[in-house]
């Protein structure tokens, strides 16, 4: 019998992941839909059958993150603006055959990347 995964959330680690949910709620359109004694926060994400979720954890992995989120937007250059007018931090350009996408760090420093149509 072969068995199956399926996705439950995305969990990010936090020494404060009170702000930090609170800031990708905002930036995904969601919501808090739960907060466990300020150590565990579940996001919903409208449109979306995967909930982000935010741990608080004493040492947080330190460096590059293996695993990132790859978001998508009509209007990058728009998107990025406000990413960064609402906390984030421009890390990195690129432009590869027309497709442009830019790395981010959220203001917990994981990094994530935003993607507009290809040109």
């Amino acid at each position: 019998m072969r068995m199956t995964l399926t996705l439950g959330m995305i969990t990010f680690d936090s020494l404060d992941p009170g702000p930090l949910a609170t800031w990708w709620a905002a930036q995904l359109g969601g919501n808090i839909v739960e907060e466990n004694d300020g150590w565990f926060y579940i996001v919903a994400v409208p449109d979306s059958s995967t909930n982000f979720a935010f741990q608080k954890v004493p040492d947080p992995t330190a460096g590059k993150n293996r695993i990132h989120l790859d978001l998508g937007s009509p209007d990058l250059d728009a998107e990025v603006a406000r990413l960064v007018e609402a906390g984030a931090t421009e890390h990195h350009r690129e432009n590869m055959d027309g497709f442009r996408w830019v790395t981010l760090l959220d203001p917990d420093g994981n990094q994530f990347c935003v993607s507009g149509p290809h040109a």
